[in-house]
């Protein structure tokens, strides 16, 4: 709509340009409410990381590796790991991690990226980054919202662009470059989970049109 266009171009600087910007909608080739299933996890707490871990291990046991599990915080993302690398390993579920394992972030990707059964726990350089083609990656699981931390830059661009809600906007974005991840070829497939079930209806946009929001409890959410 008019106000995404303006927030994009707030956002961009092409407001001060002299001249209007060019303006194109180009849709996406991807078929994305039959490729794509988003659910938001209803009954884990998200501050109980013993319940968190829980339900990385759950899901990834469920898609039988394959998984891309994201993080908010480093700590978060090494407790988790701590709690069910081991147990998923001898099921036959290698789990890899950035900020745990002792190799740069490209290397970790290209074993991810060549290993159908193994999972990759990351933060944003992997949220942002990953291009994962094919079944070695077909579920993502968010630890919770994204919201951008308080900062003096963040309260300065908050302060600027005056035409949207800036933390929605950028929490939209980051959604969007996660979910992104799933689909990079029209025979890919995959569910998107998050397991935090403050996640606000007018975030909705980050995803594609028609693609449904399904708020259920884990088992629920295993069993799909």
């Amino acid at each position: 709509n008019e106000l995404d266009w303006q927030s994009a171009e707030e956002r961009t600087g092409t407001v001060h340009l002299e001249h209007q910007p060019y303006r194109a909608h180009v849709t996406s080739p991807f078929n994305y409410s039959e490729q794509t299933r988003v659910i938001v996890v209803t009954d884990v707490r998200k501050d109980d990381m013993a319940q968190v871990a829980s339900a990385y291990r759950e899901l990834f046991l469920a898609s039988q590796g394959g998984a891309l599990g994201l993080f908010t915080a480093i700590t978060r993302l090494r407790v988790v790991h701590e709690k069910i690398a081991g147990g998923l390993e001898d099921l036959g579920y290698p789990l890899l991690a950035q900020h745990v394992d002792r190799m740069d972030t490209g290397s970790l990707v290209e074993i991810f990226r060549a290993e159908e059964r193994t999972s990759l726990l990351g933060t944003d350089a992997v949220r942002d980054g990953v291009d994962v083609p094919g079944r070695s990656l077909r579920l993502i699981v968010f630890d919770r919202v994204p919201w951008p931390r308080p900062s003096i830059l963040h309260r300065a661009r908050r302060k600027a662009l005056t035409r949207s809600r800036y933390d929605d906007l950028i929490t939209r974005l980051r959604l969007k470059q996660a979910y992104g991840r799933l689909v990079r070829r029209a025979t890919d497939a995959g569910v998107f989970v998050i397991l935090d079930p403050m996640m606000p209806s007018r975030l909705s946009g980050a995803f594609p049109s028609g693609v449904e929001i399904e708020r259920v409890g884990l088992a629920e959410a295993v069993d799909r």
